[in-house]
């Protein structure tokens, strides 16, 4: 997508043709800044901070750490040291492991002398998948669009209500959740996105930043105010990605996106959920009790990142002092809720057999 009128990747190789360039998303939406990751423990650290989020590029940036890492040394060692490392960083979004599984077979499988260019070769390849998944994904949900869009008086808005950031800056390019709005702002429908804030990181803003880089009519509310927008019929239909999904159907997400799925069930209010096919889990059925959710710091909740009246980017803590802080980074939301899932071969039921039959011919990668 666009910054300042100029196409834009999440992560990209610099000139030099080795060193990994990303966007620096804790920075974000305030300035944008490129940070340099010459190191599998800078990629890792990139990860884990996140300097980069988002379960799409997650992985991408995990599989350009395998090949930073090949390039320090590609010993037998140092490639399981290497996946251990990085397969530690995160442990919801399970693009992860699949970018490190295909990655790490793929090595184990060369010598030595060609592990950091067969590397190098795989990270730029599902790197470029992820834009061709996300775009096909944008495709598929513009028809949901179209035909909503369709059946409104003239002249009239798609409110389309988001939640957390699955647009470009969670992929590579295009997004999942916000990849059907963009082809539907391209084909000249009008569309305008509620985009929650979601706390505690504010990763709504992200989505506004790309969004209002991109030219498409956005509000910013807060994350509790989607269902008194549903209740007074000021959202047409509900569009959130996923950071992992069971077989069966169950959607895991930011924190919050299961409130979101009840108001939009009680109100009648279609909610899609938009996700790439590596975002599935085949082995997991059950996504609450099954799938491990992250509890990130405590100070991501007590504190928030803001401009002050000079200017700077400040760290502020908005908490009583000595408060304990849970910080639960995503849930589940069980299938039953999800109205359909937007993938890159087209729209389905959140059922086990929708799911199969859709991708009847997916193998699994190879376990490291």
């Amino acid at each position: 997508m666009k910054i300042n009128g100029k196409h834009q990747r999440t992560v990209w190789l610099a000139e030099d043709g080795f060193t990994v360039e990303i966007l620096d998303q804790t920075k974000l939406p305030f300035s944008v800044e490129v940070i340099q990751l010459t190191s599998m423990k800078l990629a890792a650290t990139a990860i884990r901070e996140m300097w980069v989020r988002g379960a799409p590029l997650i992985g991408a940036v995990a599989a350009y750490g395998m090949a930073l890492g090949m390039r320090e040394d590609p010993s037998d060692a140092n490639l399981q040291h290497c996946y251990d490392v990085l397969i530690a960083t995160r442990p919801t979004a399970i693009n992860l492991k699949w970018a490190l599984d295909r990655t790490y077979s793929e090595l184990r499988a060369q010598p030595s002398d060609q592990r950091q260019k067969v590397a190098y070769e795989k990270a730029v390849e599902i790197a470029d998948e992820d834009v061709e998944l996300c775009e096909s994904i944008g495709e598929h949900g513009l028809s949901i669009i179209k035909q909503i869009a369709a059946s409104k008086p003239q002249g009239q808005p798609v409110n389309i209500l988001t939640h957390c950031n699955a647009g470009w800056l969670a992929t590579v390019d295009w997004g999942t959740a916000i990849s059907p709005i963009y082809k539907a702002h391209e084909a000249g429908i009008n569309v305008h996105v509620w985009v929650d804030e979601t706390r505690p990181r504010n990763q709504g803003l992200l989505t506004a930043f790309e969004l209002g880089s991109h030219g498409v009519p956005h509000t910013l509310i807060a994350d509790n105010a989607g269902g008194h927008l549903m209740q007074h019929g000021e959202v047409d239909l509900c569009i959130v990605g996923t950071d992992r999904t069971t077989a069966k159907g169950d959607v895991c997400n930011k924190i919050g996106t299961y409130l979101k799925a009840l108001a939009a069930y009680d109100n009648k209010v279609p909610f899609y959920v938009a996700l790439p096919s590596p975002t599935i889990d085949w082995t997991v059925y059950d996504g609450v009790k099954e799938i491990p959710i992250e509890q990130r710091s405590g100070e991501e909740q007590s504190h928030v990142n803001g401009i002050d009246p000079q200017g700077k980017l400040s760290w502020v803590n908005t908490a009583p002092s000595g408060t304990e802080c849970g910080n639960y980074a995503f849930d589940v939301t069980p299938a039953k809720y999800v109205t359909g899932l937007i993938t890159e071969r087209g729209i389905c039921s959140a059922t086990e057999e929708a799911l199969a039959e859709m991708f009847a011919d997916l193998q699994q990668p190879e376990m490291a």
